[in-house]
């Protein structure tokens, strides 16, 4: 069993004995056997090895992995340099610019974040090279859901950003009166811009402030050039 050294391991050892994960697992090393697969499969469940349960304060849903090589690495809306930052991408730091005054950063590494607390999970944890939406319904959907009735339950407030369709409908899972909810058109380019203006990372600040909790630091820092 995969390994995560925080709180998200006791939740890992029952959830991957129930017969849809058992099913997904058996999808999985087939698809890893036969096709090119992102992210790598040590990367699978990075959005929960960096951020434990007890520390998550807010939680980022995305659609699926990015579909290109060297973007994914298990962190939603993600990408390692020097992989170029990704439309969607691009539209969260102009909206963070615009809401809270950060600077664009020249990469997309958004592990601070996660070593905050923000669970940058994605809907669905897999993908084909090249075929968006190619592992929905193989079992992710209800594998993520029950990552996120775990953290409704929590007793501390979360914040919860759900920009687009698909983690719109992720809504009707979060019941607890402790977290806010905040919802959005997605922040790809195919959305017409709607994404702008949601002012979504202002708001989590102050609630999570309100609550007695850690703003979050949104800023992502520029990386050096590395010279020869």
């Amino acid at each position: 069993m995969k390994k995560l050294n925080n709180d998200w391991d006791s939740f890992l050892a029952e959830e991957m004995t129930k017969p849809y994960y058992l099913q997904l697992r058996e999808f999985l090393k087939h698809e890893y056997r036969t096709q090119k697969i992102y992210p790598s499969m040590y990367d699978i469940f990075n959005a929960l090895k960096y951020s434990s349960l007890a520390e998550t304060r807010v939680v980022i849903l995305g659609q699926d992995p990015y579909i290109n090589p060297g973007e994914a690495h298990g962190l939603s809306f993600s990408v390692k340099p020097p992989s170029r930052i990704p439309p969607s991408l691009q539209n969260i730091f102009k909206e963070l610019a615009n809401d809270v005054g950060c600077t664009i950063p020249n990469n997309g590494h958004l592990i601070k974040w996660a070593q905050q607390g923000v669970l940058l999970l994605n809907t669905v944890l897999t993908v084909r090279e090249k075929q968006s939406k190619s592992h929905a319904n193989r079992g992710w959907e209800q594998f993520t859901n029950a990552v996120i009735k775990q953290v409704n339950a929590k007793s501390s407030s979360v914040v919860f950003l759900l920009w687009g369709n698909d983690a719109k409908r992720k809504a009707e899972l979060i019941s607890n009166p402790q977290h806010l909810v905040l919802q959005a058109a997605h922040p790809s380019p195919l959305a017409g811009g709607a994404f702008f203006g949601c002012k979504h990372f202002s708001q989590a600040n102050v609630f999570l402030t309100q609550h007695g909790l850690e703003p979050i630091d949104w800023q992502i820092e520029d990386l050096c050039a590395t010279t020869n």
